[in-house]
């Protein structure tokens, strides 16, 4: 009876017990790890023992040029990749929000960049991209444009990687921005055209402000992942040429797995953590900001 009670009085607690130790275990876990390493100076080809030297990683990191040069890439190719895909989502879901022939089959096809795997894509724009056998330059020698390097050029390979992100990406952002059309009140619109308001008006002062919410939802979900960006560039350039399309990730990898050198990558990871959470908390503010 004791027992009973017991569970009859800590249902609420009891039944979703379970999925909290999932997410402890999977989430909280790792990243608590991963802090505990930056504060070490794990070296996994010294052969000397793990030893806490507190700050060390963080300082060495902050000295190494690489990182700096990194950070700025990332925040290059996220707002690059993000703004384009926002504007270019959001026009694409206005777009679709209408009636016309062949509207489910272009939603399928916008669908196909999200379904295809990261390694399959960087070999597919690799081919599309390369300086003599590609099909981009040989658009370029038809119309007699000069021909690019793209991702094997120092000055292009970033800007040629935020386009394959682009690709890949926007879809997701016009079907976040349609599902937030479907939901709109029609009351609105219906004060509009009995006013006489244009359709540029009713975009701009109706559609515009009430998608507000649904669109920096977008944008929050798709920085987050554009700031944590690997395989993609990892899969076409491996941070190349030289350090030219180097990210955060990259980096770190590359401390990791080249140099084995843990606690500094962890110290880059714990950077890179702090800066998407930084970003995240300032967008939802900004949020809010527009729902009151």
């Amino acid at each position: 009876m004791i027992k009973s009670g017991f569970f009859e009085r800590n249902l609420r607690y009891i039944f979703p017990l379970p999925a909290l130790i999932f997410v402890l275990l999977l989430m909280v876990f790792p990243v608590g790890y991963t802090l505990f390493i930056s504060f070490t100076d794990w070296t996994l080809t010294s052969g000397r023992p793990l030893k806490v030297v507190g700050l060390e990683s963080y300082l060495t990191v902050l000295k190494e040029p690489r990182f700096l040069d990194a950070l700025g890439r990332t925040f290059a190719f996220t707002f690059g990749a993000v703004v384009a895909e926002s504007i270019l989502g959001t026009t694409i879901a206005l777009v679709l929000n209408r009636e016309f022939r062949g509207k489910n089959a272009l939603k399928f096809i916008l669908l196909l960049p999200l379904v295809a795997t990261p390694v399959a894509i960087g070999i597919v724009w690799n081919l599309f991209y390369d300086p003599t056998i590609g099909f981009l330059n040989y658009v370029l020698s038809v119309l007699g444009l000069p021909q690019s390097g793209w991702v094997t050029a120092s000055a292009t390979v970033l800007p040629s990687l935020v386009i394959v992100d682009i690709w890949q990406w926007t879809p997701m952002i016009a079907l976040i921005v349609l599902a937030g059309l479907a939901g709109l009140s029609t009351e609105p619109y219906e004060s509009a055209k009995v006013d006489g308001a244009s359709s540029v008006q009713t975009l701009v002062h109706i559609t515009l402000p009430l998608l507000a919410p649904t669109i920096l939802t977008a944008i929050i979900l798709r920085a987050i992942d554009a700031l944590k960006t690997y395989d993609i560039i990892y899969a076409m350039t491996q941070g190349g040429p030289g350090y030219a399309s180097e990210t955060l990730n990259i980096l770190a990898y590359k401390f990791s797995f080249e140099y084995f050198n843990l606690g500094q990558a962890s110290a880059i990871l714990v950077f890179l953590f702090f800066v998407v959470l930084l970003f995240s908390l300032g967008v939802m503010q900004l949020r809010k900001r527009f729902e009151q």
